[in-house]
């Protein structure tokens, strides 16, 4: 269930035109298992404000920059896995990396195509430059001599926004390794809280009310905790179609239905 809020409650349409927007699942073997990188988003927020979510957010039109040292599967190759074009493949894997960082501080680049960064915290005031959008992904790349490292991504799943919500997200899912050296830290002023959890701990504190998540958390969680290992989620073969929940409103809450 979902707070009613989220929707009118007579909706006549016509839909808002979705954004599209990069999600980032970072996963790591833990001592009790696999584990997800949570973030609680701050409550006053427009969309989603209490939610917990993975990392991510809307693409920003320098994403598309093709400047980007890149290593790893080209953009044609994200397109025909993601059933977009080009352009937008580009812009979303460049956002999925733009935005892990800035809001886990966690970095998929290194300085050439075989490496990856340790501490990020070297790159703190670049980290605070691209948040405010006074830097993009392109130039803080070059400035630092980074190649982007999309080998480190997978494609995970496609969803969209219902069509009644006054806000609507074309959200791509990708899933990425914590890579060694580096620590999730969750220093945004978009989450209250941030930490690694199991699958299976973040969806019984959902179903006891502790936790709000959206059917595309949710439903990513319960396939983690199927997969139980980062050996497993790695080897899962993706198939990604767009998948659109459908609202159905009962009393003051609204009952999601995914197809």
């Amino acid at each position: 269930m979902l707070p009613g809020h989220l929707a009118p409650v007579d909706f006549t349409g016509p839909p808002v035109q979705p954004r599209d927007a990069a999600t980032v699942v970072l996963v790591r073997d833990g001592a009790a298992g696999l584990e997800a990188f949570l973030l609680r988003r701050v409550a006053g927020m427009a969309f989603a404000g209490g939610m917990t979510v993975f990392p991510g957010g809307g693409v920003d039109r320098r994403d598309a920059d093709t400047s980007v040292a890149w290593s790893g599967p080209p953009p044609s190759w994200w397109a025909s896995r993601f059933g977009c074009s080009v352009e937008l493949a580009t812009a979303l894997v460049c956002a999925a990396v733009r935005e892990t960082f800035e809001e886990s501080g966690v970095l998929l680049a290194g300085p050439s195509s075989s490496t990856v960064v340790g501490d990020t915290g070297v790159f703190a005031a670049a980290r605070a430059a691209l948040v405010a959008r006074e830097l993009s992904l392109a130039q803080f790349l070059a400035a630092e001599g980074l190649v982007l490292r999309a080998d480190l991504l997978r494609p995970w799943a496609n969803w969209l926004t219902p069509v009644e919500e006054p806000r609507r997200y074309d959200t791509y899912f990708f899933v990425a390794v914590l890579p060694s050296g580096q620590r999730a830290d969750g220093a945004t002023t978009e989450a209250s809280d941030a930490a690694w959890q199991r699958p299976a701990d973040a969806m019984a504190e959902w179903k006891a009310g502790r936790r709000a998540l959206m059917p595309p958390t949710w439903v990513t969680l319960a396939e983690l905790d199927e997969l139980g290992t980062v050996a497993a989620v790695l080897a899962e073969p993706r198939t990604v179609s767009k998948v659109i929940p459908k609202l159905v409103r009962e009393g003051d809450v609204l009952r999601v239905v995914v197809p």
